[in-house]
């Protein structure tokens, strides 16, 4: 594994910055601004939005930024067909994402690499679900960053079907790079989905991480999860979408705001691709990540 370069003053400056915002009132906030419907409002923040960022809106189903209906449509817009092509042999795993790796490598028993001397573990991302760290210890882990500028949807790395969802409660920093240089166990202290597959390479976890401004987390099989104001305190197991089968590649979920996926496998299961899965790399929805063990 590749380690990112240490904690700068600006680092622990935004780290300390976000200790003291209100984060889920600000949140709370651009949920109801990114879903306002008022052309004002909307327009208003779009310009700000494709004045700091550089959007490829070529590729989207509506490559109109000011025709759609709210920001969050916008944020959140599905790409035309094939402008991802899905790697569908059944030898690779694929990116889920548009993004940009954080951190991949191996488990050492549950402890997973966030940053330079900054490591979390199995037991804080998982909420203490013995059964499930149990399955992922010494496995195989990825983390991958989605800027503002990305992609929004979350789609399947591999195909299976949904065997456990688990919506943890937490805080909600940043999660760029900065901040995960920065603030021990980020992953582990903002709040999560927990996605878990039952698959041909065994069981599979997609853990959609919140974030600093990000509304809520939408799935297609559970539906929006705890959008703001958020009232739960504890772990809360989702029933609904259990069974549901996904194809490689199928969309999964959404983030509504930008965020972070940290992906699980089983120990042995996978082999990561490491000229194209490295620290700081750009990967693409729907390319070879990583190879299947024979």
């Amino acid at each position: 594994m590749t380690d990112v370069p240490s904690v700068s003053t600006g680092d622990r400056l935004f780290a300390a910055l976000q200790h003291v915002l209100p984060k889920h009132i600000m949140s709370r906030g651009i949920y109801a601004i990114a879903r306002s419907e008022s052309r004002f409002v909307k327009n208003t923040f779009l310009r700000i939005f494709l004045n700091l960022f550089d959007i490829n809106m070529a590729e989207a189903v509506q490559p109109n930024p000011f025709a759609y209906r709210t920001f969050n449509e916008f944020f959140t817009r599905a790409l035309k067909p094939g402008a991802r092509p899905i790697a569908i042999e059944s030898e690779f795993v694929v990116s889920p994402v548009d993004g940009t790796v954080s951190q991949v490598g191996e488990l050492l028993n549950e402890s997973i690499l966030q940053a330079k001397g900054q490591h979390y573990t199995l037991q804080e991302l998982l909420a203490g679900d013995e059964e499930s760290i149990a399955t992922y210890t010494n496995g195989s882990f990825a983390c991958i960053y989605l800027a503002p500028y990305n992609y929004h949807r979350i789609h399947m790395p591999y195909a299976g079907a949904a065997f456990k969802n688990i919506y943890v409660p937490g805080d909600l920093f940043s999660v760029n790079a900065s901040t995960a240089r920065a603030v021990p166990r980020v992953f582990a202290r903002n709040e999560r989905l927990i996605c878990e597959f039952n698959t041909p390479i065994g069981r599979v976890a997609v853990i959609l991480v919140g974030a600093l401004h990000v509304g809520s987390i939408e799935t297609v099989h559970c539906g929006e999860v705890n959008p703001p104001p958020r009232r739960n305190k504890r772990p809360e197991i989702i029933a609904q979408g259990v069974g549901r089968e996904f194809k490689k590649g199928e969309e999964l979920g959404r983030f509504n705001m930008g965020s972070t996926v940290v992906l699980l496998f089983e120990r042995g299961r996978i082999h990561w691709d490491t000229s194209a899965m490295h620290a700081n790399a750009t990967v693409q929805l729907g390319r070879p990540i990583a190879r299947v063990s024979q």
